[in-house]
């Protein structure tokens, strides 16, 4: 039964980005002139996105926390990383924000199109100056007044609990002054999880958006110390979410 929602479900999402790409490529045209920071080729795939997920009945899907995230604030927003749905997810809080993507993903048909239109931030972890451009890229974002969303884990997880922590986004948090909005997933790995194809029904997926930890809070100047902080704040707040659910 998993193997023909799942079939059913990659229909939707496929013929859904292929149907949806035409119209988005025409606005992006449109708008590229005078759209210079694609605000609206990135509010498109947030909608995009929020629909999708009420589009497919196989998961129930509980938001706590999103009014968290104040307007004209600008953010570094992490979250924990279990499966290829939590970019969705993230989309469906319908928050302004430019991603982080590993490079590999702008090579990926349709997806890699969109992460262009939106003019997406890319990184190649494997690539030191690549790395630095994305800390500069991200600082003058942070400052046009756009927040920055990443996945400090920098993979998805593959038993669903929260991994090391890498320094970028504690770096960035501390370079430019800005305050961390941390949000939490949970479920979705079970959904389909690293390296799946086969979606599995029934599970119920919770995002939690915690309190944005001003710059004044972060105690060090050190983002290793800033990202262990941080992994370890999550790793507490996922396992008293997983006790709630019991």
């Amino acid at each position: 039964m998993d193997i023909l929602k799942s079939i059913i479900v990659w229909l939707i999402g496929v013929l859904y980005m292929i149907l949806f790409f035409p119209l988005t490529f025409i606005i992006w045209f449109i708008t590229l002139p005078f759209d210079r920071n694609r605000k609206i080729t990135h509010w498109i795939l947030i909608w995009q996105s929020w629909i999708l997920l009420r589009l497919i009945p196989i998961w129930k899907i509980k938001t706590e926390g999103r009014e968290k995230a104040k307007k004209g604030t600008t953010y570094i927003i992490i979250s924990n990383h279990q499966s290829i749905l939590d970019i969705l997810l993230i989309n469906s809080l319908r928050y302004r924000f430019k991603w982080i993507s590993k490079i590999e993903n702008v090579k990926v048909p349709v997806l890699g199109w969109y992460l262009r239109m939106a003019d997406y931030i890319t990184v190649d972890r494997g690539n030191k100056e690549s790395k630095e451009e994305m800390i500069e890229e991200s600082l003058q974002c942070l400052n046009r007044g756009t927040s920055i969303m990443l996945f400090p884990e920098g993979t998805r997880s593959p038993d669903y609990e929260i991994g090391f922590f890498k320094r970028g986004a504690f770096q960035l948090a501390i370079s430019s002054g800005r305050p961390i909005l941390p949000i939490l997933i949970d479920g979705s790995g079970g959904v389909l999880p690293k390296h799946g194809h086969i979606f599995k029904a029934g599970h119920r997926i919770r995002i939690k958006v915690f309190d944005p930890v001003q710059p004044e809070s972060f105690n060090t100047e050190d983002p290793d110390i800033l990202a262990l902080k941080f992994s370890t704040f999550m790793t507490g707040a996922l396992q008293e979410l997983r006790a709630e659910s019991l």
